[in-house]
């Protein structure tokens, strides 16, 4: 099938860059001037950009940072940006049209408690503490009720459209008058403290389309005696285990008597068997597990969620099967009596914390598998004494370097002793040579090398991540080869000692407040290329 210039417009309605219209035209003659054809413009774009779509009179905006162009060519604006409802009613007199329509705290203080059938969701605290509020009709145009929503209002009842699917946190917190509420099969989020202190709430249904439960969701709920759950997998004295194929789990409210029109029958946690129909343990899903001592993983499962198994204070030993490939945030934190833990060879990502306060911990292997490795995996683990490091590359004052292609660091833990068997031997992080063999160096990997004064990037390395060099204070000189794409958030913040650094064409993408703080900022600024987001701190 050969495409015509009506069909290869419309296929490249879908380009996420402008590099792709770019090379369109470069490489197909008889497409040329493709941009020439658009009324709007179908990416956002910039002064350099803009120039390549002439003819545009209906200017998109897809997120509140677009640079907006005020040429006198654009006839009207298109929003796809959240907007509260009063700017919506101002570029609504323009002729302008808005997409995504938040009805706010503030626009609820001028307009009233009456929801606008264009609002699409509510925002963050709209209804907070409006006392006088003891029911409302939710129009079915909303799609997302926000943080704190409807926290501390007079609601006796409420009825949720099939439109919604999530529950932000605390949204309906400390509505003490409300009774009951109907979730719909649409919502798949009910955010931490949802309902906590609803002390009238009696009952209520969750469905099974619910996979992810808050923490502290039914909190002082001192009047729930009953609670209807779709696919009930396990209840032992803490909590509620639930859902497949993601294990979702919740605290057991102080006064709940009933599940399903039965009484409770409460069991011991380490009766549990998972079940092979369940793929990954949701946030949270063994918090605060108290008496729980062992747990056996199935191979069915590939990830365990953040704050997994925290604050199991009684947790000796975990089986880790190979089919994991992530841990999540905290996920072991406060495990006092796990002594060890063999990671397998599957696992590529763990989660900031992960280890946190496992105060028994004695030693902990770290495969070359791992691709991300967050900080303060380690803090207030006393006793870990021994490190396992398949493909270590460096060990400094101050950090371990390891694996390849993507170039990590941990900080090293305060009483550690040995590495692969070997007593520690801290060198100047200067003579650190990165290997060729390195295409990326990763989140925080130079993160507080005090002592670093110069380092030497190979140009077989393409990127540098977040908070790559950050608060390296004795830095003073870094030569970018143009082989570095892009530059992550934060990456050379607050390196104060930072004098000289050449920033090559190839660089295309400068994250967030990258040279924030930096000895010269000042020099930098005065190239064009880098964004002004570069240099400060944005709200």
């Amino acid at each position: 099938m050969k495409l015509g210039y009506n069909e290869i417009m419309i296929t490249s309605m879908y380009f996420n860059d402008i590099n792709d219209f770019i090379n369109l035209e470069l490489g197909v003659k008889r497409f040329q001037g493709n941009m020439e054809r658009f009324h709007f413009n179908p990416i956002p774009l910039n002064e350099h950009s803009r120039k390549l779509f002439p003819n545009i009179e209906t200017f998109h905006i897809y997120s509140k940072n677009d640079e907006i162009f005020n040429d006198g060519k654009i006839f009207k604006k298109v929003m796809w940006c959240t907007v509260d409802y009063s700017t919506y009613l101002k570029e609504k007199e323009q002729g302008n049209s808005c997409k995504n329509i938040e009805y706010t705290y503030k626009d609820r203080n001028k307009y009233g408690n009456i929801i606008p059938q264009e609002v699409k969701s509510l925002g963050n605290e709209c209804f907070y503490e409006c006392s006088s509020l003891t029911s409302i009709n939710i129009p079915s145009s909303i799609s997302k009720l926000g943080d704190l929503c409807f926290r501390k209002c007079s609601l006796t009842t409420i009825n949720v459209p099939t439109t919604v699917s999530v529950l932000g946190n605390e949204c309906f917190c400390e509505c003490s008058s409300l009774t009951s509420v109907t979730i719909p099969t649409t919502i798949s989020k009910l955010g931490d403290e949802c309902f906590s202190g609803c002390s009238s709430l009696t009952s209520v249904t969750i469905p099974t389309t619910v996979s992810e439960l808050g923490r502290c969701c039914f909190d002082e709920c001192t009047s729930l005696t009953s609670i209807v759950l779709e696919n009930i997998q396990f209840i032992s004295e803490e909590r509620i285990f639930m859902n497949k194929p993601v294990l979702i789990s919740f605290k057991i409210p102080k006064n709940l008597q009933k599940i399903n029109g039965e009484n409770i029958e409460k069991k011991d946690i380490n009766e549990f068997i998972i079940p092979t129909t369940i793929t990954k343990l949701g946030d949270w899903c063994f918090s605060g597990c108290l008496s729980l001592t062992s747990v056996d993983i199935p191979t069915t499962i590939s990830e365990l969620g953040g704050c997994c198994f925290c604050v199991c204070p009684s947790l000796t030993s975990i089986n880790i099967p190979t089919t994991i490939k992530e841990f999540g945030y905290w996920c072991f934190y406060k495990c006092y009596s796990l002594t060890s833990i063999s990671i397998p060879p599957s696992v590529n990502k763990i989660g900031k914390g992960s280890f946190s306060l496992c105060e028994s911990l004695t030693s902990i292997n770290i495969p070359s598998s791992i691709t991300s490795f967050e900080n303060r995996q380690f803090d207030g683990s006393y006793l870990l004494r021994r490190l396992e490091i398949e493909n270590l590359q460096f060990i400094s004052k101050e950090r371990i370097f390891m694996n390849e292609p993507i170039l990590f660091s941990i900080e090293i833990p305060l009483n550690l002793k040995t590495i692969n068997g070997k007593s520690i031997e801290k060198k100047d992080i200067n003579e650190f040579i990165i290997p060729t063999t390195i295409s990326e160096i990763d989140d925080w990997c130079f993160y507080k090398c005090n002592s670093l004064k110069s380092i030497n990037i190979p140009t077989t390395i393409s990127k540098l991540g977040n908070h790559c060099f950050s608060e390296c204070s004795s830095l003073s000189e870094v030569i970018l080869p143009t082989s570095i794409i892009k530059l992550g958030n934060y990456c050379f913040n607050n390196c104060s000692s930072l004098t000289s650094i050449n920033i090559p064409s190839s660089i295309t993408l400068f994250g967030e407040c990258c040279f924030y703080g930096c000895g010269c900022t000042e020099e930098l600024k005065k190239n064009k290329t880098i964004p002004r987001g570069s240099f400060e701190h944005t709200q």
